[in-house]
């Protein structure tokens, strides 16, 4: 991946809560975020092998360094059930300083 910020926000949905919980335990355990959150349910309409789909879905909102998001999405593969699951980094472009030092304090082995 390439990224003009050093900072990013990984976005997945899964497709239950307690997946949800496997990808924050998944990533934050690791260390891999410093900060997941988990929001829903939500409903989802999309196409899917032709067909129009709808369903009930969980988002995780995954804050890392840009540097991480290969181990991220790694991460996310292990846990997640979907075939093809929505894995996105979204440069995080501005933020105050202490925040984006606690991420790196958070991501840091």
């Amino acid at each position: 991946m390439t990224a003009d910020s050093e900072y990013v926000q990984v976005l997945t949905t899964v497709g239950s809560e307690e997946e949800a919980e496997r990808v924050c335990s998944a990533l934050i355990d690791r260390r891999l975020a410093a900060c997941v959150q988990v929001l829903g349910p939500i409903t989802s309409r999309y196409r899917w092998k032709g067909e129009v789909e709808e369903g009930r879905e969980w988002q995780c909102l995954a804050k890392t360094e840009a540097a991480k998001y290969a181990e991220v999405e790694e991460a996310i593969r292990r846990v997640h059930s979907y075939q093809e699951p929505e894995i996105v980094a979204i440069p995080i472009l501005a933020g105050s300083k202490g925040y984006l030092d606690w991420i790196s304090d958070n991501v840091r082995t």
